[in-house]
């Protein structure tokens, strides 16, 4: 298959993300059974499908400018929080307006 026609999602996924997804295939999307073979909870394997499905739509949406896709991506992975990362990008918005 050539790169330009793999989704833009799967090649935004990083190496855990795709293996995550992968395990997540092959388990016939168990959550139950994701949690036993990364020994964690449900509600932790469900978590981590829901930041997997936020990055997805992320990546599907690239009219977005990459800083901004970026500053939400730190917001999906809990590195800032959601209001932090609508300040920033609010404030990119305008800057680029001047």
């Amino acid at each position: 298959m050539e790169l330009d026609k793999i989704p833009q999602w799967v090649l935004a996924l990083s190496q855990e993300d795709a293996a995550f997804l992968k395990n997540f295939v092959l388990k016939s999307g168990s959550l139950k059974e994701i949690a036993k073979l990364y020994e964690v909870s449900y509600p932790t394997v469900r978590l981590r499908l829901d930041k997997l499905i936020q990055k997805i739509e992320m990546s599907d949406q690239q009219e977005e400018e990459p800083f901004q896709t970026f500053i939400k991506g730190l917001a999906v992975d809990s590195r800032i929080d959601l209001e932090t990362a609508k300040i920033i990008i609010e404030k990119y918005k305008k800057e680029k307006e001047k």
